[in-house]
């Protein structure tokens, strides 16, 4: 029984489940509403269905609720900021199987399902308006094995978008990714039985082919030390032609420093009116990379000098002519490649601690240290290239039979060895000359 207050105020209390819940000292069904989305499914005909499990009061078809949520996925990973907004609540039905029963009301205990109920995700609140009540958010594990797809014709690259929202709605385990430096879309699932019953639904369910591709790690492009390059775009073909010359050095910054533009033309060599224009030029070549087609970070572009022409000088020319002096002066040096490394965590058991440090040693990973865990169990700690880690989910379950899980989260970029750079620069290259 809840806790009695005098004149029935509210009381607090823990819930055995785990979360806080406000307690009234009057039955349950009279309480406010305080009820919980437990799963989200699709219907073809219906659409977004959420099966909601009321724990205090009740809800009636009609009835206006105030929904907030924690955020349990969003793409690119991480939690969103709490969303709340008020719905209003449409037919209530009691699952039966297939089948689908009207309820006249949902009181404390009972699970409804609910179509329509606004952009509800699985684990949100529902309560009154007014004073509304927030359950604490589940404890869902990190999807860690990236699955890259891509729609296997024209046909299906409408319904791509719609079926990866439902399926990841649906499940709270996996989480979408639009990855803007490799224009891939990735589902992160928890192992390789995950993603293939996540490809089956989207074949069988959502009537969507997909093809999955090898998942690519977003790598960056650097100067590896200080070049001038020329920029000369001239072009007279009759009438108004193109006429920007421009000279820049570019040196190396240290890491994250991104990319700074100076401004050093004396005499009005390149007008100012066009000093701009070289900027977004070097800036647009720049995202476009100078070597093998990655994003060139941590430079610093010095605009030293220039030509310009009264009538054929233009906003286009001079754009132009930056991007050609920064490729130029990339030819003129070595362009390193700087791949993503991730911070990672290995708990396991102390038998198979030496087999999990060789096999990150393999992997070129570096130890920072070890602490010893509850449970006769040691956490690992290590700094590993991205590219080495992209299914060891699956690697580290066959290695410790089952007992051991990992952590990641992104730390910088760093450069890469030059043997994999020029594997990577050659398959770049081939890639190119085959599209």
């Amino acid at each position: 029984a809840p806790p009695q207050g005098p004149g029935g105020e509210r009381l607090a209390q823990r819930h055995p489940m785990g979360f806080r819940v406000d307690l009234y000292a009057v039955p349950a069904a009279q309480a406010p509403l305080l009820a919980e989305v437990v799963r989200t499914s699709s219907d073809p005909y219906v659409g977004r269905v959420s099966l909601v499990r009321v724990f205090s009061g009740t809800l009636r078809p009609d009835d206006t609720v105030h929904v907030c949520g924690h955020g349990l996925t969003e793409p690119g990973g991480g939690a969103p900021p709490c969303h709340e907004t008020d719905v209003r609540v449409g037919a209530l039905s009691s699952p039966f199987g297939s089948q689908q029963r009207p309820l006249e009301r949902c009181v404390a205990g009972d699970l409804a399902s609910v179509s329509k109920l606004g952009g509800a995700e699985t684990g949100d609140t529902l309560a009154v308006n007014g004073e509304p009540l927030l359950m604490e958010p589940w404890t869902m594990p990190d999807p860690l094995l990236p699955l890259a797809v891509r729609a296997h014709g024209k046909a299906d690259e409408d319904r791509l978008s719609q079926g990866l929202a439902r399926l990841v709605a649906e499940d709270p385990t996996m989480r979408l990714e639009q990855n803007q430096d490799t224009h891939q879309v990735v589902l992160w699932c928890m192992g390789e039985a995950h993603a293939e019953v996540a490809l089956e639904r989207l074949r069988s369910r959502y009537g969507v082919q997909v093809d999955a591709e090898p998942h690519r790690v977003p790598l960056r492009e650097t100067f590896a030390s200080r070049a001038l390059g020329r920029g000369r775009n001239v072009k007279q073909s009759g009438g108004h032609g193109q006429y920007a010359i421009c000279e820049i050095e570019v040196e190396p910054l240290p890491p994250g420093a991104g990319i700074e533009f100076v401004d050093k033309v004396v005499g009005g060599s390149v007008p100012r009116q066009f000093i701009a224009s070289v900027e977004k030029g070097v800036r647009a070549q720049a995202a476009r990379g100078v070597a093998a087609g990655h994003p060139l970070v941590d430079v610093r572009v010095t605009l030293l000098d220039g030509k310009s022409h009264s009538v054929d000088s233009s906003d286009a020319a001079f754009q132009t002519a930056g991007a050609l002096a920064l490729r130029e002066a990339a030819a003129d040096t070595r362009v390193q490649l700087l791949e993503p490394v991730a911070e990672v965590g290995v708990l396991v058991p102390d038998d198979y601690v030496g087999a999990v440090m060789s096999d990150l040693a393999g992997r070129r990973g570096r130890v920072v240290g070890t602490e010893q865990a509850s449970g006769e169990r040691t956490l690992v700690r290590a700094e590993v290239p991205e590219i080495e880690i992209g299914r060891y989910t699956v690697d580290l379950r066959s290695l410790t039979h089952g007992t051991g899980r990992f952590d990641r989260a992104y730390a910088r970029h760093e450069p890469m060895p030059p043997q994999l750079a020029d594997r990577i620069r050659e398959a770049s290259e081939n890639t190119a000359k085959v599209s």
